[in-house]
């Protein structure tokens, strides 16, 4: 990847400056790539205009100058990928440099049900030490209900129902990108189905996504497709869009996927259609206990499950079920790797002259221990990555750990490497809008995912020849080739495959009228409206053809108290689900705003609306923000 400085080398000064020419058009110019644009339509050539933190142009731009230019011959240039299965360290987070690597840009933090209950407070101190990928968070339940419920396996009260319902809608109110669960981590574990639904319902008017870890109970068989169906239960008797992380089909209903994925397709007759995330591995990480351990053995926590380990009576009995848990769902002792040391369980139990469960409950005893576990086929895998709802997520995170799964370091160009150019499982198209504009979609982001004018510059730039991953198990901290430049936030966060250290990232925190939804570039979608906000008069009248690459029609604007004069000039691309839409695009401002990123939504869906009305967001990368609600007969959205 060559990267050019428009610089006057002569007098050693930019471009711009007196007697030295005009000013560049743009910060940076993106040349002579392919853009893929993450709504898995064909790529194309075009150039990628950036200005401040949006991308301002995308189009034949040979005639325009940038401050920095990027010469991406040869290589695709596409929406920087969302990871919305994110386990960052703290620690990790100012560099990411296995998350840059692998071409990410944005992560979403606490899946599985994980986190504290001040997501605000979270990201707060975790943006205090600095950012080189944007974040956002999950609303968790397992860490609420840990609080509230406590760690035994009992009953909640009417009063801790509603004081987990309040902490679930102030979170949201604070950002929230949904309500993650991991129904197969105790103690969330011990909560029954119905318990569930009554807590993360208080999310149900946010209109959001409930991504958790299925549930495998010994009394349901370890049965990856009861859990998958619990998943979409709760999802639908909530009114939240079911998301099924880490898709996975375990153990003994192996070949089972695409019963599977027709529970996941077949969902939405509640009007909440499903979704999922996987990655490209077949093996999982989490704690030696967490799944192996029987429920009833962990009620209490730590310290009284190593209390039962010490009662002769009933660790045999926690013995026998832990191998029946590991046959079950890991194919037995075999399955069982443990990272921190590169051994195999199957040779620590030779060692102690042990048999499989009472190796893993000595270990347990020594001290918590990682674990990563063998679960799957890979024709169920590759069915579940090429499902259309299923996003790739790496159920990583930024981190310095060496000693982990390869997943840290390789997800991203395992796919695009192996299951696209190698396989052929995936077509580019399809393969990058299931690392950008599908996750985007899911979680409700408006304004990343998609690579158009007034998008948020996070941008990929990879080699579609080269770009491989490298980890293994035995080797997991391998950097992966051919994902050379990395944006962020309009700013370069991998340059030459190398960290820039610019910490460019930002906190992401989600609107109410930022909905979960389907994504479904291919349908035509016009939207009309004209009349008063406050003291703005508005005309639109946008539309987006199936297959167009952006939207066309007219945007006016004109606010009398702000002397404010807007109109389009490139829009990008529109957005749209039952009664809401966005565009992004470049707009003028007149009299002196210049050109500047815009962001528009109009909804006419949002239970929260005052009154129900139809709200209608306007605002600029310049600084104007126009928020506000009308009469929803005013506004006509026609799919």
């Amino acid at each position: 990847m060559k990267v050019v400085l428009a610089l006057v080398l002569a007098g050693g000064v930019l471009a711009g400056q007196p007697g030295q020419g005009p000013a560049p058009d743009f910060d940076i110019i993106i040349r002579h790539g392919s853009v893929v644009d993450g709504t898995g339509r064909a790529r194309f050539a075009a150039d990628v205009g950036i200005l401040g933190d949006r991308i301002a142009s995308v189009g034949d731009l040979s005639a325009r100058r940038g401050a920095i230019d990027i010469d991406a011959a040869g290589q695709f240039v596409s929406p920087g990928f969302i990871n919305i299965h994110s386990h960052a360290a703290r620690d990790a987070l100012p560099t990411a440099v296995n998350m840059l690597t692998q071409g990410v840009t944005t992560e979403i933090l606490n899946p599985d049900g994980g986190g504290p209950t001040d997501i605000e407070r979270e990201l707060s101190e975790l943006a205090a030490g600095g950012l080189a990928v944007n974040i956002g968070a999950y609303v968790p339940f397992n860490g609420i209900w840990a609080a509230v419920v406590g760690p035994a396996n009992r009953r909640p009260a009417a009063g801790d129902i509603e004081r987990m319902r309040d902490l679930v809608q102030q979170n949201l109110s604070r950002g929230g990108w949904g309500v993650s669960a991991g129904l197969d981590y105790k103690p969330a574990y011990f909560a029954t189905t119905d318990e569930v639904v009554s807590v993360v319902s208080a999310a149900e008017k946010w209109r959001t996504d409930f991504p958790n870890h299925d549930r495998l109970t010994p009394e349901g068989g370890y049965s990856s497709r009861a859990g998958i169906a619990e998943t979409i239960a709760i999802g639908e008797r909530a009114g939240l869009m079911p998301v099924v992380t880490h898709m996975k089909v375990q153990g003994r209903e192996q070949g089972r996927a695409a019963e599977a994925l027709a529970m996941v397709r077949n969902a939405g007759g509640t009007g909440h259609p499903a979704a999922a995330d996987a990655y490209p591995y077949l093996a999982g990480q989490t704690s030696l206990d967490a799944l192996i351990v029987p429920a009833w053995a962990q009620d209490g926590g730590r310290e009284a499950m190593l209390r039962r380990f010490a009662d002769p009576s009933l660790r045999a009995k926690i013995v026998r079920e832990a191998e029946e848990a590991m046959d079950a769902r890991f194919n037995g002792a075999a399955g069982v790797f443990l990272p921190a040391t590169g051994r195999q369980l199957v040779d620590v139990m030779r060692e102690m002259r042990a048999g499989a469960g009472e190796t893993v409950l000595r270990l347990v005893e020594q001290q918590p221990t990682s674990a990563i576990l063998r679960f799957g086929a890979e024709d169920d895998l590759v069915k579940i990555l090429q499902a259309p709802a299923t996003s790739i997520a790496c159920d990583c995170g930024a981190s310095l750990q060496t000693r982990t799964h390869p997943r840290f370091y390789g997800t991203f160009p395992r796919v695009l490497g192996h299951y696209v150019r190698e396989t052929g499982a995936l077509a580019w198209e399809d393969a990058v809008r299931k690392m950008t504009g599908l996750p985007a979609a899911t979680i409700g982001l408006v304004d990343r995912g998609l690579l158009a004018a007034g998008m948020a510059a996070d941008i990929t730039i990879f080699d579609p020849a080269t770009v491989i991953d490298h980890a293994t198990y035995e080797d997991p901290a391998r950097p992966s080739d051919g994902i050379g430049t990395v944006i962020v936030n309009g700013r370069l966060e991998l340059r030459d495959g190398r960290p820039t250290g610019e910490g460019a990232g930002r906190v992401l925190a989600r609107a109410a009228h930022m909905p979960s939804r389907p994504m479904t570039p291919d349908r035509p979608v016009r939207v009309e409206f004209r009349g008063s906000l406050g003291s703005a008069r508005l005309a639109i009248d946008l539309a987006q053809k199936p297959g167009a690459r952006a939207a066309s029609g007219s945007f006016r604007l004109t606010d009398t108290r702000a002397n404010v004069l807007m109109s389009m000039a490139e829009p990008g691309v529109l957005q749209a689900a039952d009664g809401w839409v966005s565009l992004t695009g470049r707009v003028r401002v007149a009299p002196d705003g210049g050109e500047q990123a815009a962001t528009v939504i109009i909804d006419r869906a949002n239970p929260l609306a005052p009154d129900r009305g139809a709200a209608i967001v306007v605002q600029t990368s310049g600084g104007y923000r126009l928020d506000g609600t009308v009469a929803p007969a005013q506004v006509r959205i026609t799919r």
